[in-house]
């Protein structure tokens, strides 16, 4: 309960993603460029997402973290095909132990054809969140970090939303209406974070983007994040998120 009030504190009531696309990596030097001109805009957390391969989400938060000095941040979401469920641990708890009250692990099953690239059988994503949240609280081989942190899962129905409640510190739904934010926070109860991803459009309109956060912050939300936008000019991007910071942070 007390992971999950800092984090609550930490996080703020409205967050945005590092805007890297989907189709080339951005030189980690405007990265943090980014995240610096993001915390100057008022944003508590900036998120990083994950595929598998390409980039490890802890060494670019690790990166990220060092350049700002107050921002927390969040994976969404760290991938588990990724690494070992005890290696997820172990690399969150380097930092939060580095940087107390400033991460939040969240956690996704993501696509079968992520499962396939490692080699591995993508099964029911319940069981296979259920069984890597359990590997994750498994003694290690060697001693580690013993630093807490709120770990929070991608939901996006009943059966994922019901194990969060259960075995986690929260939901991250990503994508949904208010009403679903409102189903989480009834299964949840009141003492588990949910943290909501909101898609938006380059030509939104700053009310609009806010009025949306508004909605699900009153639905039961804790944090709203702005998911990533669809293009490829990682400046503009960065700007527009700056653009829109005032109407959302009022």
């Amino acid at each position: 309960m007390r992971d999950v009030e800092r984090a609550r504190r930490a996080l703020g009531p409205v967050g945005t993603y590092v805007p890297v696309p989907f189709t080339r990596w951005i030189p980690i030097d405007e990265q943090r460029k980014a995240a610096r001109r993001l915390e100057a805009a008022g944003y508590g957390t900036t998120w990083c997402n994950e595929p598998v391969g390409g980039k490890d989400v802890f060494a670019q938060l690790a990166v990220l973290m060092e350049a700002t000095e107050r921002m927390a941040f969040g994976t969404g979401v760290a991938n588990v095909w990724a690494r070992a469920p005890q290696t997820a641990h172990g690399a969150a708890a380097v930092l939060a132990e580095a940087y107390p009250d400033r991460l939040v692990l969240g956690l996704g099953v993501g696509y079968p054809e992520q499962a396939a690239a490692v080699g591995r059988d993508f099964g029911r994503p319940v069981d296979t969140m259920r069984a890597y949240l359990d590997a994750m609280a498994e003694p290690p081989q060697m001693p580690g970090p013993g630093a807490a942190y709120p770990r929070i899962i991608g939901a996006n129905g009943p059966k994922m939303l019901a194990l969060a409640a259960a075995a986690a510190d929260g939901a991250f739904p990503a994508g949904q209406p208010p009403e679903f934010t409102a189903e989480a926070r009834r299964t949840l109860g009141p003492d588990k974070l949910v943290v909501v991803g909101l898609r938006h459009n380059a030509g939104d309109e700053p009310a609009a983007v806010a009025a949306q956060v508004r909605d699900h912050l009153a639905a039961g939300a804790d944090h709203a994040v702005l998911l990533p936008a669809t293009g490829d000019d990682f400046t503009a991007d960065v700007d527009r998120l700056v653009h829109l910071a005032p109407a959302l942070l009022s």
